[in-house]
């Protein structure tokens, strides 16, 4: 068990705080059955917000308060939160290969995302029923995601990211959740769970660190999503005991304690990739700790030591590398990268903030690099705010808005 405060354990706070009984049924399937990690009661809204935060950020933008007035102002100012967004659902999504669709996806779910959280910090109904009127569409006509490999990462990115929205969306009147959550189960569940139990019949550490994260996120984010103890718990165990690269000690294999940082898998590939990899452990960790779990100081903090490593390199600084192997395609052929990659160094992506506040506000942690790389992209945007391209949409965002304490 986790504790703060001495005797009171991050789980009873959340639970005392207003927690939202679960049913504890899997739609679409049998009972949930409980174990050590899941918590008896589910918390909701219990992923990448909870009720705290968004009611401080309702407060302080309505004050005129920084840093969250100017987060706000990056929300408002970006396309996608408009009320008048029209949606444009698909039967089947393709990511990779012939007749890719895949960008009317996640354009919608960010527009669907950004109105959520208009509306849960301003109250104005417009976006509300935006951001219903979004994920209706999609869950009445979605069944299919297909394409090359990538449709995993589709599955993975855009299925973490959809049930976000439906969490900040639970109970607001005409969502039909029930459908929605079906739809999570039927058709980006199967997939995140294939992947991480077959890596698409390869090596097991043939794909990098991004690929289980991102499967690990979406198996989570329904698990919370649908009350669902089982599903809630195979991401759980995956992040801690997992076989693939997404598993905390294969996501971060080196540990230079002289100088309390931890080598990213990816750091030899590229920095892009890092910093996206550091912004889907920490969502995984942000949707855990809201349920209970601190995943953030796991392993003695093992992930803040990799965290602040990718930081510090793309801050221009130097950083320890140890020669990291690993076994690629069907027949885990040996590769070997010697030296840490400059390619991409010092990109940006939203992925700072979210860090810099759990660590240096809730923990109480000095975490220069982290905290340098949020100021440097403060105030953060989102969706459509870093590119057109996918890889501007691998987070939702906004960070300074939310999380700022």
């Amino acid at each position: 068990m986790r504790h703060i405060s001495g005797a009171v354990s991050r789980r009873t706070l959340l639970t005392t705080a207003g927690g939202v009984a679960a049913t504890g049924v899997t739609v679409g399937g049998p009972p949930a059955s409980r174990s050590a990690a899941a918590p008896a009661t589910f918390t909701h809204p219990g992923m990448l917000h909870n009720w705290g935060d968004l009611n401080r950020a309702r407060v302080r933008v309505a004050r005129g308060d920084e840093p969250w007035l100017a987060g706000w102002e990056r929300l408002v100012a970006n396309r996608h939160s408009s009320p008048t967004w029209q949606p444009s659902p698909r039967a089947t999504i393709i990511r990779g290969g012939d007749g890719q669709n895949y960008p009317v996806l996640y354009n919608d779910i960010h527009a669907a995302y950004q109105n959520a959280l208009r509306w849960r910090i301003q109250g104005q109904q417009a976006h509300g029923d935006c951001a219903r009127d979004i994920l209706n569409a999609w869950s009445s006509m979605l069944t299919t995601l297909t394409g090359n490999a990538d449709r995993f990462l589709a599955a993975g990115i855009y299925g973490y990211q959809f049930a976000n929205v439906a969490e900040l969306m639970r109970g607001y009147p005409g969502f039909d959740l029930e459908r929605f959550q079906q739809m999570m189960l039927d058709v980006f569940y199967p997939l995140n769970d294939s992947f991480l139990r077959n890596h698409n019949d390869a090596c097991i550490t043939n794909y990098w660190a991004n690929w289980d994260l991102c499967a690990m996120s979406s198996i989570l984010a329904i698990g919370i999503l649908c009350d669902d103890a089982a599903r809630y718990d195979q991401g759980v165990s995956y992040f801690k005991t997992g076989a693939g690269n997404g598993a905390v000690r294969n996501a971060i294999p080196f540990v230079h304690d002289g100088q309390r940082l931890a080598q990213w898998q990816e750091s030899g590939r590229d920095q892009p990739h890092s910093v996206m990899g550091v912004g889907l452990m920490g969502a995984f960790c942000e949707m855990a700790w809201n349920q209970g779990d601190d995943l953030y100081g796991y392993d003695d903090n093992r992930f803040l030591k990799a965290a602040e490593y990718v930081a510090k390199y793309n801050l221009g600084e130097d950083v320890p590398f140890a020669t990291y192997t690993l076994g690629t395609g069907q027949d885990c052929a040996h590769r070997e990268q010697t030296f840490i990659s400059s390619a991409g160094r010092g990109h940006l992506r939203p992925v700072w903030e979210i860090l810099h506040f759990h660590y240096t506000r809730r923990r109480r942690l000095s975490v220069p690099s982290i905290s340098a790389m949020a100021a440097r992209i403060r105030a953060e945007g989102g969706g459509g705010d870093y590119g057109p391209n996918s890889g501007g949409f691998d987070q939702l965002g906004f960070g300074t808005l939310a999380y700022a304490k």
